[in-house]
């Protein structure tokens, strides 16, 4: 297990950005080029940290074809759900809304718990900044988008809220409910949320990002790519 205040103190920060990001939404000035920008800059570092914090790791616990199997699995996953959200639900209803951000954030935040199970602070600096800057742009569109659709204020900022609890509960739950676990059973944990994070860049943060900022997505995304590698190198000769 983690020590506990570094484990509260990233739980926290993640999971605070989706509170923020509403906020930023509802009451900021949030233009499409910088929220696309943010988005494209977030999801760069997710995809560098991804791999280098999960599936990299796991693949030196377990074998390659161990990895790839469930590197799959977490993309199939995501994408079968994300096919329900978008051709079943209604991507852009309150329902949909909160299971598109669900499905997203699990993974992710239980793979940061698991990420955190003997490592310091340093050593998951990355990947919690990432999905902090890939949350908070994410909210904020959402927000906005919740307004538009005749949401209360309140309405939008609880269930952003809830989504916070939910998402610092999957970090929590994986750090302490799989704080004893072996290797073996780390790594393909580690790597079937990696295989589902770079499925949501794929079809949820790339082409959000895009959409908004086309001319600087590919720049915005470098540089995200090269502040998480900044952060891993800093960690990795700190």
């Amino acid at each position: 297990m983690a020590d506990p205040a570094t484990l509260l103190a990233v739980v926290a920060a993640v999971s605070t950005a989706l509170v923020l990001g509403a906020l930023w939404g509802l009451y900021g000035q949030l233009g499409d080029r910088m929220e696309g920008f943010v988005l494209a800059a977030g999801g760069g570092a997710l995809m560098l940290a991804a791999v280098l914090e999960l599936i990299v790791p796991a693949s030196g616990a377990v074998s390659l074809g161990a990895t790839a199997a469930a590197v799959m699995a977490g993309a199939a996953v995501f994408a079968g759900v994300d096919y329900l959200i978008d051709e079943r639900w209604g991507d852009e209803g309150g329902a949909g809304l909160l299971a598109a951000v669900t499905l997203d954030g699990v993974p992710e935040n239980l793979a940061l718990g698991v990420a955190l199970i003997g490592a310091g602070f340093a050593e998951i600096a990355a990947l919690a900044a990432a999905i902090f800057l890939s949350n908070l742009p994410e909210a904020a569109g959402g927000a906005r988008r919740m307004r538009e659709q005749g949401w209360r204020d309140g309405g939008i900022l609880a269930l952003w809220a809830g989504c916070a609890v939910l998402l610092g509960a999957a970090a929590l739950a994986g750090n302490l409910l799989l704080a004893g676990a072996p290797a073996e059973v780390l790594a393909p944990i580690r790597a079937f949320a990696g295989g589902a994070v770079i499925a949501s860049l794929a079809t949820e943060i790339f082409p959000k990002a895009y959409r908004r900022d086309h001319h600087m997505a590919g720049i915005a995304t470098a540089l995200g790519f090269l502040a998480a590698l900044a952060l891993i190198e800093g960690a990795a000769h700190g």
